[in-house]
Order: structure tokens, then sequence, then C-alpha cells
């Protein structure tokens, strides 16, 4: 039951933090921070922007061995990585590096603050990269 209740408070935290800076997003693009028109070339931007794919690559790389680090010591039945620690990765661009490390090692699968979350905080990345897409300028 108590396990249930942190579960549900960190399912909680991680929907609404997303769910408000995707709605700030939403209402500075609905009062005109923007461009003239809206630009989805999510590839020319990455492409002009060197040093951020730098960094997902390797926030993305820190994320993947972070869990199978957790796995690792799920089966040997050694200290865990914070859960915290692991969406806090997931949450500064490691999204796709915690997606990936879910689904191919198998784990957090069934926690819903991941399955959910790690969806979610994709999401809300991509919302943001969309929004510095079309900042006007």
């Amino acid at each position: 039951l108590i396990s249930r209740g942190i579960s549900m408070n960190m399912m909680s935290r991680v929907f609404l933090i997303c769910v408000l800076i995707i709605q700030i997003i939403a209402m500075l693009f609905i009062k005109g921070f923007h461009g003239e028109e809206i630009n989805i070339a999510f590839w020319e931007f990455f492409g002009r922007s060197k040093i951020l794919m730098i960094y997902l690559g390797i926030i993305n790389v820190i994320t993947f061995l972070a869990f199978a680090i957790d796995k690792l010591h799920a089966i040997k039945g050694k200290r865990r990585i914070r859960i915290i620690t692991l969406l806090g990765l997931a949450f500064v661009g490691g999204s796709a590096g915690a997606l990936l490390g879910m689904y191919t090692l198998r784990h957090k699968t069934k926690v819903d603050y991941f399955t959910v979350g790690v969806p979610l905080i994709m999401i809300m990345q991509a919302v943001v990269v969309f929004f510095v897409m079309n900042i006007r300028g």
C-alpha cells in the first residue's frame, strides 16, 4: 500500500511537470511568441545545432547505461539507482535512452511512472524543441 502511494506520488509529479511545461509553451505560442511561418523541419534544426546533437547523444548513452546498471544491480541484489535519478536523466534529454533501456533490457516496464512517464517526458521534449524551432528571431 505504501509502495502504491509512492508510485502515484511520483507519477503525479512527472505528469504535472510535463503538462505544466506543455501548457506554458502552448500559451506562449498562442500569445504569438513564434515566427511568421511554422517550422516542422526537425532534422534541419538538429543539423544546425551540433552541440545539441552531441549533448543528446551523450545524455541518452548515459541514461541507457544507468538503466543497464540498475537492471544488473536488481539481478544481483545490490543497491539500486534511485528512481528520481533515472527519471531525471530522461527529463534532461535522455528519454530516448530511457525508453530504449526499458524495452531492450526489460527493465521498469511494469512501473507506471516509467511506462507512462518516459513517453510523456518525450512528448514534452518534442513540444519544447518545436517551440524553440519556432521562436521569433
